[in-house]
């Protein structure tokens, strides 16, 4: 079984001046990656005929899939339509099915269809259209010379769900692409290279048919490891005999699996434990109690929070002792502790986390640099 390859093309003069950011690549590619193919490269273009073609014309010299996002605009700007059209030797006609869809999802907003809504309808005649239920513009699939070229809208909602509920089925029925498996274990706590040195033996003895990718940000590390080339049972089997030698290595870091959000994890285990938080934060400005409440469910025990951000806050509503400041500074462990205690107590929680800190770029002393934190967790018994 051959592997398939793709490119990905995104259109966009607002991506090459930095005005947005291209997530649209790195959603599909996991997409592609989950059925088998590969991707071979990501390209971003101008909104130009010749760019478009050259791009097409280059992609298809070494890639068996070609998907390209963005320029189908009605605007002037957004050229595509029209250069695919020309490329595939075709005549833009309007599709009725595309038109009636494209009255039906404005015509509730009290939108009066305009011809420049209308034109989203006018399709090269020789696509295969792909359905678009929550935009304007569909997605269009051509076949030429033994590649698959898709183009789709790059509005984000809209491309993911044409990828899901209508590419995703089609390149699963058009290529046989090889079982991958992939496992994702999530720590905490300890550097990539720490963990590379750590764990160096039982990465040496990995077998030919698992890889393994070290995927670092701060202050999570993955490990994520690659089985291809049998059966999904056959592949799944391999990984977890793996897990099983490396588990016993790394569970003073691991709390989870396939991307899980450590806030995710500390949910599940309040909520099983029927446990309560609260906190009481400086530095942060309520970022935690942000990335708390970010979870569903989370008002199973999460019971609010104090951003004491001025001195005067941590004394009259967490009531610090005025002299702890005086003391030992805002920045300090006497501080922060008596936050978290006095947080629980307030909130009447199981649990209360406090930060204090100098984020900069001013107000740092020799002592207390900027980037000095002090986080504290209170229980009921220390």
């Amino acid at each position: 079984m051959r592997n398939i390859n793709a490119e990905i093309i995104t259109i966009g003069d607002e991506i090459l001046i930095g005005q947005i950011v291209d997530t649209n690549s790195a959603w599909i590619a996991q997409q592609l990656n989950a059925i088998g193919i590969n991707v071979w490269q990501m390209t971003s273009i101008s909104d130009d005929n010749a760019h478009i073609v050259s791009s097409l014309d280059i992609a298809a010299l070494h890639a068996d899939l070609i998907i390209v996002t963005g320029g189908l605009g009605p605007t002037k700007d957004d050229v595509t339509k029209q250069t695919i059209a020309e490329y595939f030797h075709s005549t833009c006609v309007r599709n009725q099915a595309v038109l009636e869809h494209i009255t039906q999802l404005l015509s509730p907003r009290g939108t009066k269809i305009s011809e420049l809504n209308a034109s989203q309808a006018d399709l090269p005649d020789n696509c295969t259209v792909l359905h678009n239920a929550l935009g304007t513009a569909p997605g269009m699939w051509f076949e030429k010379e033994g590649a698959v070229f898709v183009f789709m809208p790059g509005v984000p909602f809209e491309m993911k769900y044409i990828v899901s509920e209508q590419l995703i089925p089609r390149l699963k029925a058009h290529f046989e692409t090889p079982a991958i498996v992939h496992k994702t274990l999530m720590l905490t706590g300890i550097a990539e290279s720490m963990l590379a040195q750590h764990i160096e033996a039982w990465e040496n003895q990995l077998p030919s048919g698992v890889k393994l990718a070290y995927l670092p940000s701060p202050g999570i590390m993955r490990l994520r490891l690659t089985a291809k080339g049998g059966t999904e049972v056959e592949l799944s089997t391999l990984i977890l005999k793996e897990i099983e030698k490396l588990m016993p290595l790394i569970s003073k870091w691991f709390y989870a699996f396939d991307n899980e959000l450590i806030e995710e994890t500390i949910g599940k285990l309040l909520k099983n434990n029927k446990l309560t938080v609260s906190t009481a934060e400086s530095c942060t400005g309520g970022k935690i109690a942000s990335m708390i409440t970010s979870i569903a469910g989370s008002s199973a025990y999460f019971m609010g929070s104090v951003v004491a951000y001025d001195n005067t806050i941590k004394e009259n509503v967490l009531h610090v002792d005025p002299q702890l400041i005086v003391n030992h500074g805002a920045v300090s462990q006497q501080v922060v502790e008596a936050m978290a205690t006095h947080c629980r107590e307030i909130f009447g929680t199981d649990y209360a986390v406090a930060t204090s800190g100098i984020a900069g770029p001013d107000g740092g002393t020799p002592g207390k640099p900027v980037g000095t934190v002090w986080i504290a967790v209170a229980s009921g018994s220390k």
